[in-house]
C-alpha cells in the first residue's frame, strides 16, 4: 500500500478529515523525517510507512478528542518533542491551534526549525531548551508523547499552563501506579482510550488538571 493510501485510510479510521494540502504535508514530514534520521537518528524507527503509523498517526488519534475541547484552538506546548511529535503532526492537522516545542537536544530542534521552514507552519515555533526553563503560565494546553511518568510530568511541566489548563499525556497501558504517585496539587481530568490505525498496542490519553 502507498503511503498516501495508507495515510488516507488511517485518517478515515480516526473520522478525520483534512484539506488536501494538510494531507500533503504530513507526508511531505515523513520523506523529512527519513531523510534526517539517516544522519542524526532522530527515531529508532526506519521505514515510512511505520513512521507514518507509528508517530504520525499515534500523533493524530487525540485530534477527535481535542476538537471538542475549549482548549482546541488555543496556545499549545508539546515537552520533549523529539523529531516535533506529536506537535508537528497537530499544528499540520490543527491550522488553529499554536503550537511550541521544546526540545534540549540541538539535532533535534535544528529538524523541527527546517520542517517548520519547509512546510510553512506559522502556527509552530520551536523554543527548544529544557522544560523546567521556559516561562511559567505561557501557554494553555501541554501535551507530550512518552516524555516522563506523570508525576515528573507535572513536575517540570506544570508551570506552563495558565490557570485552568491542562496537560495531555500520551501514553501507552493505563498508567495505574503513575497515578497514583501524582502529588495532591494535581487530578486527572479524564482518562481516554486511543484507537490508533495499525497499531494493536493498548493507547491512553491522560488529561491533567491542577486541583485548587
Amino acid at each position: 500500500m502507498s503511503l498516501e493510501l495508507l495515510l488516507n485510510d488511517g485518517l478515515a479510521t480516526l473520522g478525520l478529515s483534512l484539506p488536501e494540502k494538510a494531507k500533503a504535508d504530513l507526508l511531505v514530514y515523513v520523506g523529512l523525517l527519513k531523510k534526517w534520521n539517516a544522519t542524526y537518528n532522530l527515531t529508532a524507527i526506519r521505514e515510512e510507512s511505520a513512521m507514518l503509523t507509528q508517530h504520525l498517526l499515534d500523533s493524530l488519534s487525540i485530534v477527535p478528542y481535542l476538537q471538542k475541547s475549549a482548549l482546541a484552538a488555543r496556545r499549545w506546548i508539546d515537552v520533549g518533542s523529539g523529531a516535533g511529535l506529536p506537535g508537528i503532526p497537530l499544528a499540520i492537522a490543527c491550522p488553529e491551534i499554536h503550537m511550541g516545542l521544546i526540545d534540549s537536544v540541538e539535532k533535534k530542534t535544528a529538524f523541527q526549525r527546517q520542517a517548520k521552514i519547509e512546510l510553512g507552519l506559522t502556527n509552530l515555533t520551536v523554543i527548544g531548551g529544557r522544560v523546567q526553563d521556559s516561562p511559567a503560565q505561557c501557554c494553555d494546553v501541554v501535551v507530550s508523547r512518552a516524555f516522563a511518568e506523570l508525576c515528573d510530568f507535572v513536575t517540570m511541566a506544570g508551570h506552563l499552563i495558565v490557570d485552568g489548563g491542562c496537560l495531555y499525556a500520551m501514553k501507552g497501558q493505563m498508567p495505574k501506579e503513575e497515578i497514583e504517585r501524582l502529588p495532591p496539587t494535581w487530578r486527572v481530568q479524564d482518562c481516554v482510550p486511543l484507537a490508533v490505525p495499525g497499531m494493536t498496542a493498548e493507547r491512553h490519553l491522560i488529561v491533567l488538571q491542577r486541583d485548587h
